[in-house]
């Protein structure tokens, strides 16, 4: 995964969020950030097993 790509997925992102509020509709992600952490958390302890499955081969 490059910066490109990161930067091309946060203007999306972006861009998908300011539309979504100029209709008023709500947004398909958690309201706040506790919400969001928790998407992180489950990110980060899935690429966490990922590398341990992987080192331990």
């Amino acid at each position: 995964m490059d910066a490109a790509t990161v930067g091309l997925a946060l203007a999306t992102g972006l861009i998908t969020g300011a539309v979504f509020r100029f209709l008023e509709v709500p947004i398909p992600a958690p309201p706040n950030l506790a919400g969001v952490m928790g998407i992180v958390g489950i990110y980060l302890g899935y690429k966490l097993v990922e590398a341990l499955l992987t080192a331990t081969g």
